[in-house]
């Protein structure tokens, strides 16, 4: 028993106390520790005591960096029941980086200009977080949970002169705060609509994003977004829980039907009697609106046709009035003309005589 007791007492010990040749460099604020003592051969080939001898060397390693710790200034975490915590010291190895540094941002035009003439900034860049100490915590300056900014949170209401004693003063702060919600996203949808009705110049979008749509505007979504398709959604697989679409709807244009080839044989015999009856016919079947037309698209032909030939005759005659009388006159006067200035015998004449 003795001697069972001493060989687990030497174990312990041997369990926590490693012996090296070379002592190893400890870094305990990285929890790094570097082992500079040569590797046994059988670590570098591959021998199968190679996985032992690793665990080995890595329990050891670990053993004496777990010793430099606990051998560091410690204290309870908050309180006695609380783990054992140590106080690392600065490391001293520099690690790389996994990524590379931030990139400054850069100046703005008037932080530029600013820069340049020496010109400081007269206060200092708030920031959008503030402490809160009601929460005790970091909250925004502004906006949605905002610091000590909640009403809600308040536990006593100043009661009106003109109000009702018996009035629920907190009951009262939330209707209106629901009030004004609904007011805000009315006047958001309003916006929402006016700005589609002034870009696209028609009227506003059935499809209003309110978010609570009901079941027969989700199910006309859902058609008009199948009928987008190239196939006009013959093709575009179902919903799970989506009804089937009606056979004929109003929406859809007009599409060309063919008859099948195969399978309806006393539709196909009445289409051909019906056919064969109307070739047979003497007198082809009347259309009233196309005999209309073509009766109308004649009479306005003939119509323009005689307002043209009597344009034609009056420009005729009035040619031939304006040529008789002026033609013997421009003649009788070019002659004269001619005669007086085209008779060379007469001047010279004349010029004899005296």
């Amino acid at each position: 028993m003795l001697a069972r007791a001493e060989e687990r007492e030497t174990e312990t010990r041997r369990s926590v106390t490693v012996q090296k040749e070379l002592e190893l460099e400890f870094d305990l604020g990285n929890l790094l520790g570097v082992d500079k003592n040569p590797v046994a051969r059988a670590v570098a080939g591959a021998s199968p005591q190679r996985e032992a001898l690793l665990r080995s060397l890595a329990r050891d390693n670990t053993q004496l960096l777990v010793a430099q710790l606990w051998a560091l200034p410690s204290e309870r975490a908050e309180g006695g029941a609380r783990p054992v915590v140590a106080q690392l010291p600065e490391p001293s190895t520099r690690l790389p980086r996994e990524k590379p540094l931030p990139k400054a941002r850069p100046l703005t035009r008037w932080e530029q200009f600013a820069r340049l003439k020496g010109i400081r900034p007269t206060r200092k860049k708030r920031g959008t977080l503030v402490w809160d100490e009601a929460a005790k915590e970091w909250r925004r300056r502004w906006g949605y949970r905002r610091a000590g900014g909640d009403p809600s949170r308040d536990w006593l209401l100043e009661v009106p002169d003109a109000a009702d004693p018996l009035e629920d003063q907190f009951a009262k702060r939330r209707q209106e705060k629901r009030e004004k919600v609904a007011r805000n996203e009315l006047n958001r949808l309003r916006n929402l609509a006016r700005a589609h009705h002034a870009g696209r110049g028609g009227p506003p979008a059935e499809l209003h994003p309110t978010g609570h749509q009901d079941r027969a505007e989700l199910g006309r979504v859902t058609a008009l977004a199948r009928l987008s398709t190239a196939s006009r959604g013959r093709v575009q697989p179902r919903l799970p829980k989506e009804s089937p679409a009606p056979p004929s709807s109003g929406a859809r244009g007009k599409k060309r039907r063919f008859e099948p080839v195969l399978g309806d044989l006393e539709g196909e015999r009445k289409r051909h009697l019906e056919l064969a009856r109307s070739l047979s016919k003497k007198k082809p079947p009347l259309d009233l609106t196309r005999a209309v037309n073509k009766q109308l698209r004649e009479e306005e032909a003939s119509a323009a046709g005689a307002k043209g030939k009597k344009r034609g005759q009056r420009g005729k005659r009035a040619r031939r009035q304006q040529q008789r009388p002026g033609g013997a006159r421009q003649g009788g006067k070019g002659a004269a003309r001619r005669g007086k200035q085209g008779r060379p015998g007469s001047m010279t004449g004349k010029r004899k005589k005296k």
